[in-house]
C-alpha cells in the first residue's frame, strides 16, 4: 500500500522514478525498492516524501504502519519513546550498543544469528537499527549513558577489522558528543551489580522510567513504577562500578591498536 502510495503521488506530479529521486535526494533504484514493496521506507524518508510529493499527510500517516514491520512487536513502542525520551541508557554484556554500531558490525551481528535470517530481513533489520541513530543527533539532545562489558570489546563480529573499525567510531562518539558517556566495565570486576544481563533504560518526556530486557526466552518492557526505579538504581550502582569515561577511552583505544 505505500508503496503505491508513493507511485500514485509521484505519477500524480507528473514525474518519472528518476526526477523523483532526484527530487527526494535518493537513488532511483532505492525509490523502486520503496515503489515496488521490496524494501521498507525510512520513516526520514516518508516525512520527506509527503512535503515533496505534496502528499499532504498520506505518507506521513504509514510512518507507524512502517515502523510495525521493521521491529518485532514487543519494541516497537520502545523505539517510539526513544525518539523524544530526554534520557536513554543501556548496560550491553555481549556487544557494543545499538545506537553506536557501525554497519558493518551490525550486519555481522545479524549474519551470525541462529536461526539464521535470509538476506533481506537482515537488510531489514541492519536498515532499521542504523535509523534509529538518529535519536543522537536530534534536538534536543538527550543524555545518553552506556555500561559495556570489557569482553564486547574483544568479540570479533565480522573479523578484526570490522571491530577496529567499530572501536574508532565509538572513541570519535565518546570525543565529539558531550551528551555521551561511555563506560567500560573491566574484565578483572569478578563481582558487580549487572550479573543478571543486559538491560536497555530510559527517562521519557513525562519523567516516567522505561526498561527494555531481552533473553533468549523473549523480550519484555517494564513499565511498572516500582521495577523500574529498581532497574535504574541498579544501573547506578553499575556506572559506579565502571572504569571512569577517561580509563574507558584509553582502554578502548588500547584494544583498537591490537586489532
Amino acid at each position: 500500500m505505500v508503496g503505491e502510495l508513493l507511485r500514485v503521488h509521484r505519477t500524480r506530479l507528473g514525474l518519472t522514478q528518476k526526477e523523483a529521486a532526484d527530487l527526494l535526494h535518493v537513488s532511483e533504484s532505492c525509490l523502486g525498492s520503496y515503489e515496488r514493496a521490496e524494501r521498507i521506507p525510512t520513516t526520514a524518508f516518508l516525512k520527506h516524501a509527503d512535503k515533496g510529493l505534496d502528499a499532504r499527510g498520506a505518507l506521513c500517516a504509514c510512518v507507524e504502519m512502517m515502523e510495525e514491520e521493521k521491529y518485532p512487536p514487543k519494541f516497537v513502542d520502545w523505539v517510539r519513546f526513544e525518539r523524544l525520551a530526554p534520557i536513554i541508557n543501556g548496560y550491553e554484556v555481549m556487544v557494543v550498543p545499538g545506537l553506536l554500531q557501525i554497519e558493518s558490525y551490525t550486519r555481522a551481528l545479524y549474519e551470525s544469528r541462529y536461526p539464521s535470517f535470509v538476506g533481506e530481513e537482515i537488510d531489514k533489520h541492519v536498515e532499521a537499527r542504523l535509523e534509529r541513530q538518529s535519536v543522537l543527533t536530534r534536538h534536543p539532545l538527550p543524555r545518553l549513558g552506556f555500561v559495556v562489558e570489557e569482553s564486547a570489546l574483544e568479540r570479533q563480529f565480522g573479523g578484526p577489522k570490522a571491530l577496529r573499525e567499530q572501536l574508532l567510531h565509538v572513541l570519535e562518539l565518546m570525543r565529539t558528543m558531550s551528551h555521551l558517556t561511555l563506560q567500560i566495565m573491566p574484565a578483572d570486576r569478578h563481582t558487580h551489580a549487572g550479573l543478571q544481563g543486559a538491560m536497555q533504560l530510559m527517562s521519557t518526556e513525562e519523567g516516567r522510567n522505561l526498561v527494555f530486557v531481552e533473553s533468549q526466552a523473549g523480550s519484555t518492557l517494564i513499565s511498572r513504577p516500582d521495577q523500574a526505579n529498581g532497574l535504574l538504581d541498579l544501573f547506578g550502582m553499575l556506572r559506579a562500578q565502571a572504569l571512569t569515561p577517561w580509563e574507558s577511552a584509553e582502554l578502548i583505544e588500547r584494544k583498537a591498536e591490537q586489532l
